[in-house]
């Protein structure tokens, strides 16, 4: 991915966040720009193992690919200045968009962002976290505290709860528990046994009650702050 350069820091946000750029000896070559959130970076939390943040990231872009979601842009986990992290792809947000109407919508890429985050158990998906392009593609980014083997999902998107699950969604749900023990295998570096068991059991669950979840009547539906 060539040479990794610090260009600057997003002081936003709760751990190490560094925003960076990738040298390439093809001096032609266009710069491709990075956000890089190392371990060491981390800040330590009640409720996920130390150090385990920057796998969460990379596997939340394995499942995305997998199930073919297209949600998260590219991550990897490789070594930086500050040691190995997850290295996310930049991308460049509409500033025409207005994110918070956008993400309270029933557009149908809002609508897939609900079903990944039940799946992967995402807990901090707020208004800040849903990306738009120019091309008015639709990412997330952020997914760090997800993956737990309890049910704790925290979103802004709860307007398809109940509703539901058509063809296309339960075909991605088949996919994916047809594919299972693939799955399970590029999850391994990433997360643990627990949370692969947990995650076969979400899927099973949306397969055998198929509709949009609501939330957890014993966990904050919405994370604080939402944006």
């Amino acid at each position: 991915m060539g040479e990794m350069v610090v260009a600057g820091r997003l002081v936003d946000a709760s751990n190490a966040t560094l925003f960076c750029e990738l040298k390439s000896e093809d001096a032609s070559a266009e710069v491709r720009r990075v956000v890089y959130k190392p371990i060491a970076g981390e800040r330590p939390l009640w409720d996920f193992p130390d150090g385990t943040l920057a796998g969460r990231e990379v596997a939340a872009y394995l499942v995305s690919e997998f199930a073919g979601f297209n949600l998260v842009p590219s991550t990897t986990m490789r070594d930086g200045p500050f040691g190995p992290g997850a290295v996310q792809e930049w991308v460049n947000v509409d500033p025409e968009v207005d994110v918070i109407a956008f993400t309270q919508s029933e557009a149908p890429p809002l609508r897939a962002m609900a079903l990944f985050d039940f799946i992967i158990n995402n807990t901090d998906r707020k208004f800040g976290h849903v990306l738009v392009d120019h091309e008015g593609a639709l990412y997330g980014c952020d997914h760090g505290v997800s993956f737990h083997r309890e049910f704790k999902l925290r979103t802004v998107i709860w307007q398809f709860a109940g509703l539901e699950l058509n063809n296309g969604e339960l075909a991605q749900m088949d996919k994916l528990l047809g594919r299972f023990d693939d799955l399970e295998k590029i999850l391994s570096p990433h997360i643990n046994s627990e949370e692969t068991a947990s995650l076969r059991l979400r899927l099973e669950s949306l397969r055998e009650e198929p509709r949009f979840p609501y939330p957890n009547p014993n966990w904050p539906a919405i994370p604080w702050p939402p944006v």
